[in-house]
């Protein structure tokens, strides 16, 4: 019997090991590189109209690691973003503005450097002739912890005191939705997907200057008033994604089950493999708050893929992984927006029309005739000159009346 379960143990080690070998050369084979779906690689064959766009937006996540010397690639990219776009451009900046821990009290070892990486991005901004919206992720609410919805204020605050002609949406941490028109048939409405997965104290009540009295209101006003722009292009902003090849939606690299450690330090390679891979199964099957497979996460996500799948032509746009992901599940288009400030692994193939890791932001052109264009922007150099576009895309055009409710299932 002991010599039994000695081989199995073996055979099952054996047979980890040559599944991370073939992960990783998958791995060296897309890893930093673009994957566009075979139904989506004609790309380069389309182009979008030679008049100027309506209405332009840009939408860019996770800046909260920007270097703060005027060398950052990402700002110096944007910044040729916002000159193009001028009075005619709206950017939304996705959350997770200042890592590690959002804006700490007065007085934090970490205050002074969550200023600086404010100012910078809040300096470029100032002059811009455009709208500037913010939203927060679980980096501006103390990574999640129950003191968070304080940091959360000071942020919100410090920006408003900074740039007044921000806009912080939701208001008050808040969970929204928001509604914002952007020009004439844009519409954006704005959800701070952070209240749902957050510990600790929280704003719900009109006594919080907040619509909604209980956790389920938002969804339900989220219905209402996708329902009151028929015909109408509606974009759809929150921190959190609905569909992801990341690491947030369970996609890990071979390094994080051999090295499981630098998840918590990014130098501590202590190799522990087998054991290690308990820590990605642990993410992928039960999730840290911050994940999908999380209890509360998963619940978010599955009531707001059954709204939005009652509008085909909606537009929902994320930050939080750190990459760029474009995603057409049943008529909704579904973008991840995280890599302002970092990269990290993406799995091609999958769900995806298109994944890069890669810094950069995607940007969203509305032209008079209806046509709406998806493009990359990633930097080449600290100067922000633009790589060659990695991918471009028509997206398809809103109903002309509102839809008939999909019936209610679970999420894809």
């Amino acid at each position: 019997m002991t010599h039994l379960l000695f081989w199995l143990l073996a055979a099952a080690a054996v047979s980890l090991v040559c599944w991370l070998l073939y992960r990783f050369a998958l791995e060296r084979r897309h890893r930093r590189r673009p994957f566009v779906a075979a139904a989506a690689r004609h790309w380069p064959t389309l182009a979008p109209p030679t008049e100027a766009p309506r209405h332009r937006v840009c939408l860019v996540g996770d800046l909260g690691a920007v270097a703060t010397d005027g060398h950052d690639p990402v700002l110096n990219l944007l910044r040729r973003w916002l000159q193009e776009a001028g009075a005619k451009g709206t950017v939304v900046l996705l959350g997770d503005n200042v890592y590690p821990v959002g804006l700490p009290p007065v007085g934090h070892p970490l205050r002074q450097q969550a200023e600086r990486r404010l100012d910078v991005q809040l300096n470029l901004l100032r002059e811009f002739a455009g709208q500037v919206i913010y939203l927060s992720g679980n980096h501006d609410w103390n990574k999640g912890r129950p003191d968070g919805y304080a940091y959360l204020q000071a942020q919100e605050a410090y920006v408003r005191q900074h740039l007044p002609g921000a806009l912080y949406l939701p208001e008050n941490g808040c969970p929204g939705p928001v509604a914002l028109p952007l020009a004439e048939g844009l519409v954006l409405l704005v959800l701070n997907t952070q209240w749902w997965v957050q510990r600790g104290p929280r704003p719900l009540g009109r006594a919080h200057g907040c619509s909604a009295d209980d956790a389920r209101q938002p969804f339900a006003q989220l219905r209402q008033l996708l329902g009151q722009y028929p015909g109408q292009q509606v974009l759809v902003a929150g921190h959190h994604p609905l569909y992801s090849n990341a690491m947030h939606g369970g996609k890990f690299t071979v390094k994080q089950h051999v090295f499981p450690l630098t998840a918590a330090h990014k130098r501590a390679y202590l190799p522990l493999p087998v054991l290690g891979s308990l820590f990605p199964a642990y993410r992928r099957l039960l999730g840290a708050a911050e994940d999908m497979a999380h209890p509360r996460y998963r619940r978010m996500r599955r009531r707001l893929l059954q709204v939005l799948r009652e509008f085909p032509g909606t537009v929902y746009a994320a930050g939080h992984d750190h990459n760029l992901q474009y995603f057409l599940r049943r008529g909704v288009h579904y973008l991840v927006s995280g890599s302002g400030s970092k990269t990290a692994y993406v799995a091609a193939g999958g769900k995806a029309t298109f994944t890069h890791e890669h810094k950069g932001f995607f940007s969203l052109d509305y032209y008079a005739d209806g046509q709406l264009w998806l493009h990359t922007w990633e930097p080449a150099d600290a100067q922000g000159t633009p790589t060659p576009v990695s991918f471009r895309w028509p997206l398809a055009a809103v109903p002309a009346a509102t839809p008939a409710p999909a019936p209610a299932g679970s999420a894809d």
